[in-house]
């Protein structure tokens, strides 16, 4: 018999479990992998057994490879990977070295052989090829959670299905199980229900969402035709273009990708008590960024992470724990923010949760006087200060730290590329930490594309409630019952009104309609030490309605305040609005964001910005905003004509994907 030919194979699904396996594991462990098959679940799942002259229903073998994470191509090269070719099926399972070739005749196997090692077929892996190849394939699982975000799913909206391209998302329905099993009495499965070109229908059941992901372009899609050779020949053309680019990437961050630094040394006591004295409970997102952080540390390579988080669902924390970590490696840290009020806000906070650890930490900004810089400046350079937080200040040629390492940058959307490109050269080997509740497109593309690493938090914290938010057109009637609503239950009112030259006509107008209010201002162009008095006032509620332009969208955090007023929303962009909003609700108190327009500026941008306000009510609505943003500015426009095409035709989320793997397969 050739050798070749082969009487029996062992198909595993792409799981953790299975990645994480020697490929002579599953030789040595078949007969109690076959007999966990009819006891467990996940076996049963998550296995294909097949033998020569077997009976398999064709259509249920395809559809098993679907379900198991296997993805259709035009031609198999990588594990993980099936074609079909009428009755063919090629298949590189991730359990073997080598693609095998599974001729059915009808629902009966007919052959099965190992492809031959010619130009047309991938050769036979090599250990330390297969160990790579399968922990692409663990990075991929992980980073699906991004890709395939599907909250907020509308009729209408344009869906991408890895192995049969876009479809119309027309709803979720329930149906009578479609593999053909015995129905218990009542027994249905919910699908996504995709429609395709001439028509045709896709039902995709729920729990194989990895398998989709929202298509982001920058123009309506053509739908694909379901059973059509193009989308894999499509996917084909544009992975080979990515991978020329992925190559042009690494090489330009080549200088990033081959330095290094040594791993830091760790304190667990230091770390102990510091955990210990955190007032709250974690979140397990906060849990798993602060752990893939440490990670990051362990490692030679420096660290290039966003964390993207909601207001108030505890970046400053895991900053914290961050820089925590770098003081115990004997290395200074620099938080840069954009603002000085909320410089001076996370120093009093550091202060606070450092309280009990000989850290020493000082602040930077032009609320200091000369004397008080420069001796700030002094003390950096001799190494008496570990974690320094300040402005723009931070990038001044007067400072000088001694042994700088973590770069913390908090609301990293408000610096521009030139100032981030500064903030880089401090020291080649910098890690850097930057922190967004809604980061911007090109960042989310290079967290997408596997040039930066991504954590998100999405849960929120014990009894935080969703922001209520009404979109409405500005009336003074309602004004004043919003208002008076809010101080009736004893709360605090942000009202935003981004003109300065006109805020003072603006307060003595509510002054005028609501004449029980304590009606204060702030604005960007008041000297800083004013503004902090008032801010301080505010806090103390001396003041119970504030008068603010968009100063307040940097992390500003009053619990007191539930109520916040948007007097011309249609003049913010969508980012920006989600950022304002989450302003309020830092407490569990019911909070109320409330934005108004006026007919004339109501165009239709305008008009779709507010209805994805409304429609991402819910808490940790960031990262979709952020997402739906980059969709609504044009991914074409973020990240240059020369993509556009190619992410048009198969979408941004499936196009990163594919970037993040070429960048991952050239690394190694």
């Amino acid at each position: 018999m050739d050798d070749k030919n082969l009487n029996q194979i062992l198909i595993v699904g792409i799981t953790p479990y299975f990645l994480e396996k020697e490929a002579f594991w599953f030789n040595e462990n078949l007969q109690q992998i076959l007999e966990a098959r009819s006891t467990q679940n996940f076996f049963e799942d998550n296995i294909i057994f097949l033998q020569n002259n077997q009976s398999y229903q064709f259509s249920q073998f395809i559809r098993k490879l679907d379900e198991m994470g296997y993805e259709k191509v035009f031609k198999v090269s990588d594990p993980g990977e099936f074609a079909q070719h009428g009755g063919i099926i090629d298949v590189f399972p991730i359990n073997m070295l080598q693609a095998v070739r599974i001729d059915f005749l009808g629902n009966e196997v007919d052959s099965m052989q190992l492809l031959d090692e010619k130009k047309f077929y991938p050769p036979k892996f090599s250990e330390e090829k297969f160990v790579r190849a399968r922990e692409i394939l663990l990075k991929r699982l992980k980073s699906q959670k991004i890709y395939s975000e599907l909250k907020g799913l509308k009729p209408g909206d344009y869906l991408v299905h890895l192995d049969h391209g876009i479809g119309q998302f027309i709803g979720i329905e329930k149906f009578s199980r479609l593999s053909g099993t015995p129905l218990e009495a009542g027994e249905t499965d919910e699908y996504y229900v995709l429609q395709y070109d001439k028509e045709d229908k896709l039902f995709v059941p729920l729990g194989l969402e990895r398998k989709l992901s929202k298509y982001v372009g920058f123009q309506d899609p053509k739908v694909s035709r379901l059973g059509s050779a193009l989308w894999q020949k499509t996917k084909r053309a544009i992975k080979e273009n990515v991978e020329k680019l992925a190559k042009e990437l690494l090489q330009l961050y080549s200088q990033k990708e081959i330095t290094e630094r040594a791993p830091y040394a760790q304190d667990p006591d230091m770390e102990s008590q510091f955990r210990a004295s955190f007032p709250f409970q974690e979140t397990p997102d906060q849990l798993q960024t602060i752990e893939d952080i440490k990670n990051d540390l362990q490692k030679t390579k420096p660290m290039d992470r966003i964390v993207c988080g909601d207001v108030g669902f505890g970046k400053t924390e895991v900053a914290m724990r961050t820089a925590l970590m770098a003081v115990a490696d004997n290395k200074q840290t620099a938080l840069i923010c954009p603002t000085a009020i909320l410089a001076n806000q996370h120093f009093n906070s550091f202060k606070e949760r450092f309280k009990n650890l000989p850290v020493r930490i000082s602040v930077i900004s032009s609320l200091q006087t000369k004397t008080e810089q420069q001796k700030i400046i002094k003390d950096l350079k001799d190494g008496r200060i570990d974690i320094l937080i300040g402005t723009h200040r931070l990038l001044s040629r007067d400072i000088e730290f001694k042994n700088l390492q973590l770069l913390i940058i908090d609301d990293e959307q408000k610096f521009g590329v030139k100032q981030k490109e500064k903030l880089r050269h401090l020291k080649s080997n910098l890690d850097i930490l930057s922190l967004s509740a809604t980061p911007i497109p090109r960042t989310i593309y290079f967290a997408l594309s596997s040039l930066k690493s991504i954590s998100l938090m999405q849960t929120p914290p014990m009894g935080r409630q969703a922001i209520k938010t009404e979109i409405m057109q500005y009336k003074d009637e309602t004004i004043k019952r919003i208002i008076n609503s809010e101080l009736e239950r004893k709360g605090q009112v942000y009202y935003l009104h981004n003109r300065v030259q006109t805020i003072e006509t603006k307060a003595h107008q509510l002054k005028k309609l609501i004449p029980g209010a304590k009606v204060g201002i702030v604005h960007g162009k008041m000297p800083e030490k004013h503004l902090i008095k008032i801010m301080d006032e505010f806090q103390k509620e001396k003041i119970n309605v504030l008068i603010a332009t968009t100063i307040i969208e940097n992390g500003i955090d009053f619990p007191n305040v539930n109520t916040i007023i948007i007097e011309d929303a249609t003049k913010l962009g969508l980012s920006q609005a989600h950022q304002i909003r989450g302003r309020v609700g830092r407490s569990g108190t019911k909070s109320f964001a409330y934005f108004m327009y006026e007919k004339k500026n109501l165009t239709p941008l305008a008009q779709e910005r507010l209805k994805v306000l409304e429609d991402a009510q819910e808490l940790g609505a960031g990262y979709r905003i952020a997402m739906r943003d980059l969709e609504l500015r044009g991914a074409g426009n973020i990240l240059g004509r020369e993509q556009s095409g190619a992410i048009n035709r198969i979408g941004l989320n499936l196009y990163s994907q594919m970037m993040s793997e070429s960048i991952e397969k050239f690394r190694q």
